[in-house]
């Protein structure tokens, strides 16, 4: 490796550690925060919102971003997860609609995955192409027709508003169908001569060789839903059964240490989900994602 490549590799090095170190900022903020008392996170922060006019006698202020609090207290922690039964409340509701979505589109998603990338019937190509289309749309375009179905059918305040569509999403389809057309076919040709149907193909031996797919399937998926504004907020009238993902945003100013105590509880699923899944779920986006 001669001086140049040598440098370029450091700099590259430099400048994708410091990106990585600026997204982790804000969660190491959060967690800091959460562990702050409610005096040292009004005084760090109640200049937020505030209009300094420097020019007319005022001073200049800043909020004072600590990494280490003074005093660590767990008091936000039981607030939100003792005192207040509505955090409780709004996270089983999230697990009780995003569950049902994540593994009813796995299932779903790659049940028709295996059929796109290992069956052959006519119009097969045009078929998933039509079907691809769906994932492009925004949540925007389909909102009126989705609101029209979901009211005819009496589903309006009901969880079923939610879950139904996301069971039937296409993005499932598209990542598994990337990941089993690579699968080598001499797997099911042999399982085929030994008189196997295409059950057993799908169910012991292209559902396991896909596991990294349907690890990075799992993750993206919760990581979607766990984070749905819309959806809740357009077809749950109901507060009580709204989801976690709009408690952040019913937090006021003056309950700022409670909002960074319910911020890290928030993530701390989808961050556990990832680390138990990594190794996979990196494999599955490398094979699915750009591949194809």
């Amino acid at each position: 490796m001669n001086k140049i490549q040598w440098m370029s590799k450091l700099l590259l090095t430099l400048l994708l550690g410091g990106t990585a170190i600026l997204m982790l900022v804000p969660i190491q903020l959060t967690l800091t925060n959460s562990l702050m008392t409610e005096q040292e996170i009004g005084r760090n922060y109640d200049l937020i919102g505030q209009m300094i006019d420097v020019g007319q006698g005022g001073r200049d202020r800043f909020i004072n971003l600590k990494i280490v609090p003074d005093w660590i207290s767990l008091g936000q922690y039981a607030e939100v997860l003792i005192l207040s039964a509505k955090f409780l409340n709004m996270f089983w509701n999230s697990v009780g609609l995003v569950v049902p979505i994540v593994v009813g589109q796995t299932m779903v998603g790659s049940l028709a995955a295996y059929a796109f990338a290992r069956l052959r019937f006519p119009g097969r190509d045009k078929l998933f192409m039509i079907y691809l289309m769906t994932m492009l749309m925004p949540f925007q375009v389909t909102l009126v027709p989705n609101y029209m179905v979901i009211d005819k059918l009496g589903l309006m305040n009901h969880t079923s508003a939610i879950i139904l569509p996301g069971i039937f999403g296409a993005f499932a389809v598209f990542m598994m169908r990337q990941f089993m057309a690579h699968i080598p076919g001499a797997y099911s040709e042999a399982a085929m001569m030994d008189g196997a149907g295409q059950w057993v193909i799908f169910w012991r031996i292209i559902l396991p060789l896909a596991r990294p797919g349907l690890a990075a399937l799992l993750v993206l998926l919760f990581v979607d839903y766990w984070n749905m504004i819309e959806q809740p907020l357009i077809f749950l009238q109901d507060a009580y059964k709204q989801p976690l993902s709009l408690y952040l945003a019913q937090i006021n100013k003056e309950a700022l240490g409670i909002g960074f105590a319910a911020s890290a509880l928030y993530m701390a699923p989808v961050i556990l989900l990832f680390l138990h899944a990594e190794s996979y779920f990196i494999e599955g986006v490398q094979l699915s994602g750009i591949k194809g």
